[in-house]
């Protein structure tokens, strides 16, 4: 019963904040041509009030990712352009995990049960898989960016990885791409758009940065089995 409580106020306070990001169209803050107007201010304020600063930075940054709401990408350039590349590096990683993780934990107490109980027989595969394997795909997974930051959190919230395990997977795996969009946003002024930043080069960079963790486990195990093979 307290359980189900606790699903009605978490499913009614995330409707509530959603609804709210909508309805007063707070979208519009989050976008690049007005973190581009706003620069000069948020500079001279963090630079009177670096602790509030950080302290409502992150507080917005978890908020956005934990609600899986459009603004993550901006976010991160504007930390690079308040913060630096190593500071702001540090802060967008810690505040990304966590709004990530929250967003997993959420999916996880909401959905993951219903799903679990209906289709388990036919899922039993994929959690077997994940619990062998789990952290390399989400390691694969958070290294390439076309696939939606949000999409790996709910999904993997139905899956039976532990939370530590995606907490600490997910900061490892979305470091690289932290680094880029922060070093990005140093130089705010010059970017038109964020389909810019990432170049095909680089996203090909990422994909097999991601991959080769479990090629190398994948080839392990098929030497191991032919040294059983020819032992036996």
């Amino acid at each position: 019963m307290n359980q189900r409580i606790v699903k009605i106020a978490v499913v009614v306070l995330v409707a509530a904040l959603i609804a709210a990001f909508f309805i007063f169209d707070l979208g519009s803050y989050f976008n690049l041509e007005f973190i581009k107007a706003q620069r000069d201010a948020y500079q001279a304020y963090y630079q009177q009030n670096p602790a509030v600063t950080i302290a409502a930075y992150a507080a917005v940054y978890i908020a956005v990712t934990a609600l899986s709401l459009p603004g993550a990408a901006i976010m991160t350039l504007l930390g690079g352009a308040l913060f630096g590349v190593i500071t702001g590096t540090i802060i967008v990683s810690f505040c990304s995990t966590i709004g990530a993780t929250l967003a997993f934990l959420v999916a996880r107490l909401l959905l993951r049960d219903s799903i679990q109980s209906k289709f388990g027989d036919k899922l039993e595969t994929i959690n077997n898989g994940i619990a062998r394997e789990g952290m390399f795909y989400l390691f694969t997974m958070r290294l390439i960016p076309a696939i939606p930051f949000f999409v790996i959190n709910l999904v993997m919230g139905l899956t039976p990885i532990r939370t530590v395990q995606f907490f600490f997977v997910s900061q490892l795996g979305m470091f690289p791409g932290t680094i880029v969009f922060v070093n990005a946003g140093t130089q705010l002024a010059q970017i038109d758009s964020l389909a810019g930043i990432l170049s095909p080069t680089l996203l090909l960079s990422f994909v097999l940065l991601g991959l080769f963790p479990l090629i190398a486990k994948k080839s392990i195990e098929l030497v191991n089995k032919r040294r059983q093979a020819k032992a036996s």
